[in-house]
């Protein structure tokens, strides 16, 4: 959520910013000012009430002691009138106060000067690619049916059991994943992260805390009954933990890397572009997750990038990294890179990894600050996928089909104790 002072005193930014967005609501910025104003009037107004009564209070007391009843009565009379009055503003101020949120939690964030303004992924920025890319040639075949020529994943299974979306893996295909998984997380704790197992729920203030609610609020699952969320990704749970908290400087930087199951309902999404692994309502991702102090961030962001750069070419597979511009950012994000890979039976570039510096924005909802120098401040939160496995596990399988068999890479085949799927 952006600060009301940064809307006021950089207006000029956050409107170019939100432009960059292709963001059409730029009146919201006026608005939040305007409802800020009229806050701090109500505020002004209650708390000299609030001064008045103190000291009419502390004149009573004395008048009393003094011997002066009448008086003392007539300026208990006055009390009276001041908290009458005192107690409309307290709710005028309530009303005013979520007016004022209501307006903010629409405004998204604003991006950082790289950032270019685009309305969609075609204007994103390539600044990078592993290789050149080519198809398999003829008699290559698309994942969905490896999967069910070497008996990996069976789709069918999962709509019986749960609908479309829900993929049930099977012997090879579930040890793949689980060493893709163990994989991941050993190379996340390898660098200097904390391996955290977060729950698999959470309520509506961890979903307001990462700025998931209320922009995504249709595509996460709800359990009316407890009034929880499935999480889409475990950055939410994860970030949360720091929520109302006051780190000290000392504590900084934070890393923590979380596998969890993803939910996402993923509502009107259809087309060719979906089929098999390419989009799941339920999936498993490793998370990496920064606590940074500001002036670290975007080194960092660069760091993660690098990380997530080497996993994939340990996973010895093609893939480009994509810097996205303003109308393809994420609601939350102030910059993000995306990496794909590429996925040879289907001649297309498949996102795998997404990294983020959300900058303040997550960290003003959670009310996450540190203290340094004997002051507070709001810290930088930046997260990334390290990795999701659907799109890995499709381009692992149709990258590497053979006449003889799926020969895996030697990183993964180590851990999954089997170099070929035949």
């Amino acid at each position: 959520m952006l600060q009301v002072n940064f809307l006021r005193d950089d207006k000029e930014r956050v409107l170019e910013g939100l432009k960059k967005r292709q963001f059409k609501n730029l009146e919201l910025v006026d608005e939040a000012i305007a409802a800020d104003d009229e806050r701090k009037r109500i505020q002004f107004e209650l708390d000299s009430q609030l001064a008045e009564i103190n000291k009419i209070s502390k004149e009573i007391g004395l008048l009393m002691k003094e011997g002066k009843k009448e008086e003392a009565e007539s300026a208990k009379s006055k009390t009276a009138q001041y908290k009458e009055s005192s107690s409309e503003l307290k709710s005028q101020l309530e009303v005013k106060e979520n007016d004022l949120l209501n307006i903010l939690y629409q405004l998204p964030n604003i991006p950082n000067e790289l950032v270019k303004s685009g309305a969609s992924a075609d204007d994103n920025e390539m600044i990078f690619q592993s290789h050149p890319v080519e198809g398999l040639g003829e008699g290559a075949i698309p994942h969905w049916e490896l999967a069910k020529k070497y008996n990996l994943i069976d789709f069918e299974l999962g709509v019986k059991i749960a609908g479309a979306g829900f993929p049930v893996y099977l012997g090879k295909g579930a040890r793949l994943q689980r060493a893709l998984v163990q994989y991941f997380l050993d190379k996340n704790v390898e660098k200097g992260y904390t391996e955290v197992n977060p729950p698999h729920v959470v309520n509506e203030a961890s979903g307001f805390g990462t700025g998931q609610l209320p922009d995504k609020e249709g595509q996460m699952y709800y359990i009316n009954e407890d009034k929880l969320y499935l999480i889409p990704t475990a950055e939410v749970p994860v970030t949360n933990l720091y929520r109302d908290v006051l780190l000290e400087e000392k504590d900084l930087p934070i890393k923590n890397t979380a596998f969890s199951q993803c939910y996402r309902r993923e509502a009107g999404s259809y087309g060719a572009h979906v089929r098999g692994l390419n989009r799941l309502h339920q999936f498993e991702k490793v998370e990496i997750v920064r606590i940074e102090k500001p002036e670290n961030s975007y080194a960092v962001l660069e760091e993660m990038v690098e990380h997530i750069k080497e996993i994939l070419t340990d996973l010895e597979l093609p893939f480009r990294v994509l810097r996205l511009c303003g109308g393809d950012t994420g609601f939350a994000s102030a910059m993000t890179y995306d990496f794909e890979v590429w996925s040879a039976a289907q001649e297309m570039w498949l996102e795998v990894s997404s990294v983020s510096n959300f900058e303040t924005f997550q960290a003003n909802r959670l009310k996450c600050r540190y203290k340094g120098d004997g002051k507070s401040q709001l810290v930088h939160t930046l997260n990334g996928s390290a990795m999701a496995l659907p799109r890995i596990m499709a381009a692992l399988l149709e990258n590497n089909q053979t006449a003889e068999g799926i020969k895996l890479p030697k990183k993964i085949a180590e851990y999954a104790r089997f170099d070929v799927i035949n």
